[in-house]
């Protein structure tokens, strides 16, 4: 059963699938066929693990459907570990270090490794939607230490993508070297692409929001949809162009920073 799509039974037609991995290079995951994970500490949710080391990924990304007043209340991460939620849909009450953050559509929370994160669904009896992060913190010497950040996209400005108005980003996370990673949103209007194949030792965990986009994975050209999940492993080369006429093709993305390369 592909529990997003509530598909069971015999299909009409052959089984298949547009999903493509490649461990330790790329892959991409579709909605169709993600199966529901039990996982220790959520409750009423259906998690799926998306991201992760038996991908090939250093961090693990999870699409978390929280249910009624379901939710992580004992904590997520710490202890070394950073996290990182982002409400997709729906609303959630969420903690860190003792203070409560309402987070809507849109909304987002990142505590630090030495905290642990909580939170419960919000949204009237509805379903919230989250796309959930984690990843261990690397430390490095003179550079602070990550506080907890939350913040909602629709208060921050798009800013042009290297010079190209029809490409946006938001950094959801601040521009300091005491953060070993990022999150950002790139925004594609239709027709748009990157500027060039991007081949770098940064990795991403990208979550697609909207639109449409014919993706550049290691040279195979793929299509994506709203609700795919990429994951870009360390120099798989990668671009993209924008289809689709009706809204911007845009997804939220993980990339490790601000560090050398540890031997």
């Amino acid at each position: 059963m592909g529990y997003l799509n509530h598909q069971q039974g015999y299909r009409e037609g052959l089984l298949e699938s547009r999903a493509i991995i490649k461990k330790d290079n790329f892959a991409l995951i579709t909605p169709d066929g993600l199966v529901n994970n039990v996982v220790p500490g959520f409750e009423d949710c259906d998690i799926t693990i998306l991201g992760s080391p038996r991908l090939g990924a250093r961090f693990v990304d999870y699409l978390v459907t929280v249910k009624n007043q379901g939710g992580h209340k004992q904590g997520f991460a710490g202890e070394g570990v950073q996290s990182f939620v982002y409400v997709v849909s729906g609303a959630i009450k969420a903690k860190a270090d003792g203070k409560e953050y309402e987070l809507n559509q849109g909304g987002y929370l990142y505590v630090p490794p030495h905290l642990k994160l909580t939170f419960e669904n919000n949204n009237s009896g509805e379903d919230s939607r989250l796309f959930l992060y984690k990843k261990r913190y690397q430390e490095a010497e003179n550079v602070g230490k990550p506080e907890v950040v939350s913040g909602n996209v629709h208060d921050i400005k798009q800013e042009a993508y290297e010079g190209m108005e029809e490409v946006l980003i938001q950094d959801l996370l601040p521009k300091s070297l005491a953060f070993d990673m990022n999150i950002h949103i790139l925004s594609f209007k239709p027709g748009a692409s990157h500027g060039y194949v991007e081949t770098h030792v940064q990795e991403h965990g990208a979550y697609v929001l909207s639109g449409r986009g014919m993706y550049n994975l290691d040279n195979n050209w793929v299509p994506v949809d709203k609700g795919d999940y990429i994951f870009m492993g360390a120099y798989s080369p990668q671009a993209t162009y924008a289809i689709g006429l009706d809204e911007p093709f845009a997804y939220i993305y993980s990339k490790d920073a601000n560090r050398d390369i540890e031997l």
